[in-house]
C-alpha cells in the first residue's frame, strides 16, 4: 500500500480541562486556551486525552469539550478527538458522537491484552468512516504495542496514519517504527519530552506536550531553520521543569494546570478527584518553576514582536 506521511509536524498540545472552582467544566477558559495556543504556533489540538483527565468526563463533557476546540480553531489546524475508553461498546458511542460532531480525526487507546485482541477490537472500530486515527501506543513500564502488530494495521488499515509513541526507550522506538514503515508512519512524542532533543535527531514528526507552547514551538522552528544550538540551549532552560513535572502524569496535570491559572488563562488549578497527594513542597515547586515558565514565555513573545 501506497501511503505517504501524515502532514502533520510540529508541536500539537495536549489541552488539560479547566474547571471552576465548584468542578464545572469552563468553555469560555477552554477557547482562551485554544486562542492562545494558536498564537504561539501549534500544528494541532488533543482532546480529550490523559492529560484532560480523560477518564474522569463524562461522555457529554468530552463531546462538549471537542466541540467547543472546534468551534475556536475553525479549522486553522488539525484537531483529533481523543475516544480513550476501557469499554469497546462506549468506544464506539463516542466514536458516533465525534463523526456527528463533524471530528473526522480520531485517537484510539484501546486496552491491550494480546494481539489477537487488540487487532479485533482495531478492526470494529474501523468501521466508521473517519480521515486520519492516530493510536496511542502508551506503556509506563515497557515497549508497549508490538512492532509487528502495528505494522500490520497500518498496512492494511489506510485511515491509519499516525502512532504517538508514549513507552519506555520511546526514542528506539521513534527509530523503529520510522524504518519498519520506511518513513510513512507518522511518529509523534507525547510524554518523553523530556527526550525531545533525541526525538529531533530521530526524525519525529510530531511532540505531543502539554502546555508552554511558546516555548516548544520556539524549540521545534529553531531545530527546522538549523539553529540547532539556539534549540538546545532554549530545551536546556526548560529541563527543572520537565524534570519536575514528568515525575507522575497527575504531578503534570498539577504543574500545568497551575501554570494556566498563574496565566490567567484558567479559573482555577483544580484537578478533578486527584488520586496522589500534592503537598505544600510539591505546590511550592510548581510555583517556583511556574514563574520560570512565565518569564521565559513573555521573554519570547517579545522577541517574535521584534522579528
Amino acid at each position: 500500500m501506497n501511503k505517504t506521511c501524515y502532514p502533520l509536524f510540529g508541536i500539537v498540545t495536549v489541552l488539560n480541562t479547566p474547571f471552576t472552582p465548584v468542578g464545572m467544566i469552563d468553555y469560555t477558559a477552554v477557547r482562551k486556551n485554544v486562542r492562545e495556543a494558536l498564537q504561539a504556533g501549534v500544528a494541532g489540538f488533543l482532546v480529550p486525552a490523559m492529560a484532560a483527565e480523560v477518564h474522569r468526563l463524562s461522555h457529554q463533557e468530552r463531546l462538549s469539550m471537542v466541540q467547543t476546540v472546534l468551534e475556536e480553531v475553525n479549522q486553522q489546524v488539525p484537531v483529533i478527538a481523543g475516544a480513550a475508553e476501557n469499554d469497546l461498546a462506549r468506544s464506539k458511542l463516542l466514536l458516533k458522537s465525534y463523526m456527528d460532531l463533524g471530528c473526522r480525526q480520531v485517537l484510539f487507546q484501546i486496552p491491550y491484552q494480546n494481539e489477537e485482541q487488540f487487532k479485533a477490537d482495531f478492526y470494529s472500530l474501523v468501521e466508521f468512516d473517519v480521515d486520519m486515527i492516530m493510536l496511542q501506543d502508551w506503556d509506563a513500564s515497557g515497549f508497549g504495542l508490538p512492532e509487528d502488530l502495528i505494522c500490520t494495521l497500518f498496512e492494511t488499515v489506510p485511515a491509519f496514519r499516525c502512532l504517538k509513541i508514549e513507552t519506555v526507550m520511546a526514542g528506539y522506538k521513534y527509530s523503529r517504527m520510522l524504518a519498519l514503515t520506511e518513513g510513512r508512519l507518522h511518529v509523534s512524542g507525547g510524554w518523553a519530552v523530556t527526550q525531545l532533543i533525541d526525538g529531533l535527531e530521530r526524525g519525529v514528526h510530531a511532540f505531543m506536550p502539554t502546555g508552554m507552547n511558546w516555548i516548544y514551538t520556539e524549540i521545534y522552528n529553531r531545530w527546522m531553520q538549523g539553529n540547532r544550538t539556539e534549540a538546545e540551549t532554549l530545551f536546556y532552560e526548560i529541563l527543572p521543569v520537565l524534570a519536575f513535572s514528568n515525575q507522575h502524569l497527575e504531578v503534570s496535570i498539577h504543574f500545568f494546570k497551575r501554570l494556566l491559572f498563574r496565566q490567567g488563562i484558567y479559573p482555577s488549578d483544580l484537578v478533578r478527584h486527584a488520586s496522589i497527594p500534592f503537598d505544600a513542597q510539591h505546590q511550592k515547586t510548581t510555583d517556583t518553576l511556574v514563574q520560570r515558565v512565565i518569564d521565559l514565555e513573555n521573554l519570547l513573545k517579545k522577541v517574535r514582536v521584534t522579528r
